[in-house]
């Protein structure tokens, strides 16, 4: 059965609404989350597409979470699919920490919340090593060993030599121009 337009849109807010309410832990982990409802249960993308999405989302200013549902919304439903989509994903947080801002000194004093945000870092740790894993292994599908050495030389820059974030993007994209316009260029 096709889907209306309206039950296109209503279904990408009602989905983007529910991921931002159950994500804790920033924008990689609603990445894995997107991949996971998107991807493999609703078929709307493929792998490769969540992939370009991710590089998209995060190459434009912003949380990736809101770039990651405006791409997304874009794709599925054009300009109404960025608005809803971006509104499900601005709603959960903005609610969350209107109610958390009218009550934050009962929430610094209160041992069980402060243990719990404790308790829920090292899930967070765990969901982004598998978004890490599942982005890797995507990213490895096509020219493995090229990839790879890009994956690993952008780790040591930033993390050993930090190196700012900025010039290894700025580096990826000069690589890139230089494959699609050269050197493809000169194997016409």
């Amino acid at each position: 059965m096709k889907k209306t337009k309206i039950g296109l849109l209503w279904e990408l807010f009602l989905n983007t609404l529910y991921l931002s309410a159950f994500t804790f832990g920033g924008g990689y982990v609603i990445v894995s989350m997107m991949k996971n409802r998107f991807c493999d249960q609703l078929h709307y993308i493929d792998e490769e597409e969540i992939l370009n999405l991710v590089a998209i989302a995060q190459s434009a200013p912003g949380a990736i979470a809101v770039n990651g549902a405006i791409v997304l919304g874009y794709k599925m439903a054009g300009i109404p699919g960025i608005l809803v989509c971006a509104l499900g994903t601005i709603i959960p947080p903005f609610a969350i920490i209107y109610i958390v801002s009218i009550f934050y000194d009962a929430f610094v004093a209160n041992v069980f919340i402060k243990n719990m945000l404790i308790g829920m870092r090292a899930g967070v740790g765990a969901i982004i090593v598998s978004v890490v894993y599942d982005m890797g292994k995507g990213v490895l599908k096509d020219h493995k060993i090229r990839n790879a050495f890009i994956m690993i030389g952008a780790f040591i820059l930033n993390y050993y030599f930090n190196v700012n974030i900025a010039y290894i993007v700025i580096g990826c994209i000069t690589m890139s121009l230089v494959d699609t316009f050269l050197i493809k260029k000169v194997k016409v």
